[in-house]
């Protein structure tokens, strides 16, 4: 797996609307109460209208379930009770045909301790497998890195058959890879090109850091880490010239820029965690001041890549990077008992619950998000308000199914009255596809203009972004890009608020409304108030 990026693309991540969703929570065809690749292409012209255009799939491959299909049996099939590869493909082809490509989760950190290759590595040290895997004779001593906390006691679990203990970052029963290893870096490029070869455009890849990690090998060999995602992007985009990586980094931004690569040869795109957990301290503070100075101190990128933007993510939401002070803070605010938090370190809420279904509030931090500098990313649910289930453990939480109608099972499923779903709905699911198509003001048809707007807005993908006001409550910032301009105002308060924006140009054209502005006079914000302008 060597070789130099040299395959060009048209960028089309750099404005593309990305819809992230799990197969087996969406829309369930045969009654089994899962979901399934057929119901989710018999909604793929609803994605479509929504103006979704690159389709993000979490774990639809074979797996036990330990977590939630990211612990994988096998990386060359998918989970039979979501269809077959046939079904995988025609999926792929309808959403390319409507114009969506399709990116799914690359989840090579571990596998679950059912994969044949852990399986044959367990026996003793000389199995084929064996050094797939990372070992120790003896348990290491030190501080454990445990990703969930209180559910495991250590890095590290013995496995009986070859008397040494093997190294997990997740659960036990996910042991690691070793990515030092190029049996298994070869392995995962064939992972890669497989997929390609199915009609997929690229991969969200897991928990990037703890990928690189150099967990072992010979001293002195693999010294740069990086070069594991710069190999297997340079392989993915001779195999493919538009083949995307997206990445999940969850480091502030000084660490994190290292994951695009010094000429953009690595990560394509990267999860901008810092904006997103700035911009809930700012929402429980009504201040806009820690957004702002998380925007401002955005590095430059490489013209290749690009952030991506989230108002929610599909594990919790994670405040890790705040203060304890500020992370506080945010609980109060949007968490404040136990059961809707996590590990200590985030909220197991959707966003309409974090805000008590207050309609203004949601539409402002859907409109901040889809206004600031990089490519937005929903979960699926989103555009109608869905709300989480308390009563599912953990995580998973977020993930009860897609509501689609007033039916039966929210129209999720055709089993029966009384059928056990994959998942249970939350107590209140009146939010639904159906009935919020039916409703001109509704929370649906507000998003669909909203992501028709930020489609014919491409200088917030491309553009240069600067912070023209960040006082009190109020936000407002400038995207610049090819002789055009957006400027977006946001009152993060509930109560009015006045702001001058010094411009140099004759008006401010509104883009949700009508209401153009001068740019020379007071701009006077409902509470939870925002705009869009073009500068003419």
């Amino acid at each position: 797996m060597t070789g130099k990026r040299t395959a060009t693309s048209d960028l089309w991540w750099k404005n593309a609307v990305i819809y992230c969703l799990d197969v087996q929570t969406f829309l369930d065809t045969d009654g089994d109460g899962c979901g399934d690749f057929t119901g989710l292409t018999e909604r793929i012209d609803y994605l479509a209208g929504l103006g979704v255009t690159c389709l993000w799939l979490m774990p639809c491959y074979p797996s036990p379930e330990r977590d939630d299909g990211y612990d994988i049996s096998d990386f060359y099939a998918v989970d039979e009770k979501l269809g077959t590869l046939g079904d995988f493909t025609e999926l792929v082809r309808t959403a390319q045909d409507r114009g969506i490509r399709v990116i799914i989760d690359l989840v090579v950190n571990h596998t679950s301790h059912r994969h044949p290759w852990f399986e044959s590595a367990r026996k003793g040290r000389d199995a084929r497998f064996h050094d797939h895997y990372v070992w120790a004779d003896e348990k290491p001593e030190g501080e454990e890195q445990l990703v969930f906390p209180g559910e495991e006691q250590s890095n590290w679990a013995w496995a009986e058959e070859a008397e040494r203990w093997y190294f997990h970052r997740f659960y036990a029963e996910q042991p690691d890879l070793d990515t030092a290893n190029p049996a298994v870096r070869d392995e995962i490029a064939k992972i890669g090109g497989f997929w390609l070869a199915l009609g997929v455009v690229g991969y969200r890849i897991d928990a990037v850091p703890f990928l690189l990690e150099e967990v072992s090998g010979p001293e002195g060999e693999y010294k740069d880490p990086h070069s594991l995602v710069r190999e297997l992007s340079a392989y993915l985009t001779r195999r493919r010239g538009d083949a995307v990586l997206l990445g999940e980094v969850n480091l502030p931004y000084d660490k994190a820029i290292e994951f695009f690569g010094t000429a953009g040869d690595e990560l394509n795109m990267m999860f901008n965690f810092p904006a997103n957990q700035a911009m809930y301290l700012s929402l429980a503070r009504k201040d806009s001041a820690p957004l702002a100075e998380a925007l401002r101190s955005m590095p430059d990128i490489p013209t290749e890549c690009q952030w991506a933007n989230f108002v929610r993510n599909h594990d919790e939401l994670t405040l890790d990077q705040l203060s304890d002070e500020e992370r506080d803070e945010v609980f109060a605010a949007f968490g404040p008992e136990e059961s809707m938090q996590v590990y200590g370190r985030g909220l197991r809420r959707r966003l309409p619950s974090m805000l008590d279904n207050d309609e203004d509030r949601i539409r402002l931090v859907y409109s901040l998000m889809f206004s600031l500098p990089g490519t937005p990313t929903l979960f699926y649910g989103e555009e109608i308000g869905m709300s989480e289930n308390l009563a599912i453990e953990g995580r998973l939480s977020s993930r009860s199914p897609m509501q689609w109608s007033a039916e039966p099972h929210a129209g999720f499923s055709t089993a029966p009255d009384g059928a056990r779903l994959c998942r249970p709905l939350p107590e209140d699911h009146s939010a639904n596809v159906a009935g919020q198509r039916r409703d001109p003001q509704s929370l649906l048809n507000w998003m669909e203009r909203l992501i028709r707007q930020r489609k014919e807005c491409p200088e917030l993908g491309w553009g240069t972004f600067t912070v023209l006001h960040a006082e009190g409550p109020v936000l407002a910032h400038r995207c610049d890009w090819d002789g055009s301009a957006v400027v977006a105002v946001h009152n993060l308060a509930d109560r009015k608020a006045e702001v001058t924006l010094s411009l140099d140009c004759d008006r401010l054209e509104d883009l949700l409304g009508a209401d153009d502005h001068d740019p020379g006079k007071k701009l006077t914000l409902a509470p939870y108030g925002y705009h869009w302008y073009r500068v003419r």
